[in-house]
């Protein structure tokens, strides 16, 4: 009897250690394996609370890093390393990746809402049948000044950026298709523009913009023109509109001789491990609401047109940051230029960064 006793005690305590270690396993992997998804998106590219909302709602740990260009996200994907099931690219890198076969094609039976992007930013030339992306956001470039330095008939233009008024006091975005391409649209040329004589001439331009530019950064030009360090700067439209909400001096302009539309997707890598997961994310940013409250925080234009709906009209009807389609059809959409000649702008840019120093 003693025996039998013993043994199903035994048996007892062999059944707890079991129940308790295998909810402990699960707990432990509603943080790892297939519960994780990783995001590689830019900085400052969406409302914290939004992460903390699709956790709550999905029971999925996030994993979110950041990029701050379109080659340091491509290259680190490329190279490997982390698997990220998400990335939010601009279109001709999205273009790159479809060349070199770095993105999974998309099941739309497994995403719901993509009748809620407005019908002028699906179906673009950059991914024809939008195959491998997802609008996420969209934008222009410009110039952003402050009224107590400069009167609004000051700087309208790009040439404007060449003024003696302008010296040291310029703030550029660290990009070669950005700054070559303002020095190609101020002489009336593509931004795409392959034309060696063309990017020669733009070339020869910058270098006498050398003097104007105080510095070449990226999103240190949000804390310079909205603490009144520097007056005037090239930045994208979300981030101008930080800073104008930030300082009543700053006014943000696109000039009219042309510039860049820019269209940001989510796509899915190809090195992707939670393909369930970001059908999930992708589904819960096209809800209205949230791409809604996503805009509001960021910025950046939705191309939601449900979400438009839920916003203040003060915000969609500022055609600073929403412009009409006659500015519109005056943009241009950067595209994928091909190695070599994406070496050239690089090297082109590289050398006005040189000689500036």
């Amino acid at each position: 009897m003693k025996k039998l006793k013993v043994l199903l005690i035994g048996i007892i305590a062999i059944i707890a250690v079991l129940f308790f270690t295998g909810r402990h396993m699960r707990t432990s992997q509603g943080h790892t394996g297939s519960n994780t998804l990783t995001i590689y998106n830019w900085g400052d590219y969406i409302d914290p609370d939004l992460i903390k909302k699709f956790e709550q709602e999905t029971g999925y740990k996030v994993s979110y890093e950041t990029f701050d260009s379109n080659e340091a996200m491509f290259t680190k994907i490329k190279q490997g390393g982390t698997s990220y099931d998400l990335t939010i690219p601009s279109e001709y890198m999205i273009q790159k990746m479809m060349k070199e076969e770095m993105l999974h094609p998309l099941d739309y039976s497994k995403i719901k809402g993509i009748d809620e992007i407005d019908p002028r930013f699906l179906n673009l030339d950059f991914d024809p049948g939008n195959q491998y992306s997802i609008p996420y956001f969209w934008g222009t470039l410009g110039i952003i000044y402050n009224d107590k330095q400069f009167n609004e008939e000051d700087i309208q233009h790009w040439d404007d950026l060449w003024k003696p008024e302008v010296h040291n006091s310029l703030m550029l975005i660290d990009g070669a298709r950005e700054v070559m391409g303002l020095a190609l649209n101020s002489d009336g040329h593509s931004l795409n523009s392959t034309d060696d004589k063309e990017l020669k001439q733009a070339s020869e331009k910058l270098s006498r913009l050398t003097g104007s530019v105080k510095a070449i950064v990226a999103d240190e030009i949000k804390m310079y023109m909205i603490n009144e360090e520097a007056t005037v700067a090239v930045t994208f439209s979300g981030e101008a509109s930080e800073m104008v909400d930030s300082n009543e001096h700053l006014h943000y302009v696109i000039p009219n001789e042309g510039s860049n539309l820019w269209f940001d997707n989510i796509v899915i890598p190809k090195t992707a491990k939670n393909i369930d997961g970001a059908y999930d994310f992708i589904n819960f940013m096209l809800e209205p609401e949230n791409a809604a409250q996503n805009a509001e925080y960021i910025g950046y234009a939705t191309p939601n047109k449900k979400a438009l709906a839920l916003m203040p009209e003060e915000i969609t009807s500022d055609e600073q940051f929403y412009p009409s389609d006659e500015v519109i059809n005056n943009l241009e959409v950067y595209e994928d230029l091909g190695l070599d000649y994406l070496s050239i702008y690089n090297e082109l840019f590289l050398e006005f960064k040189m000689h500036r120093n």
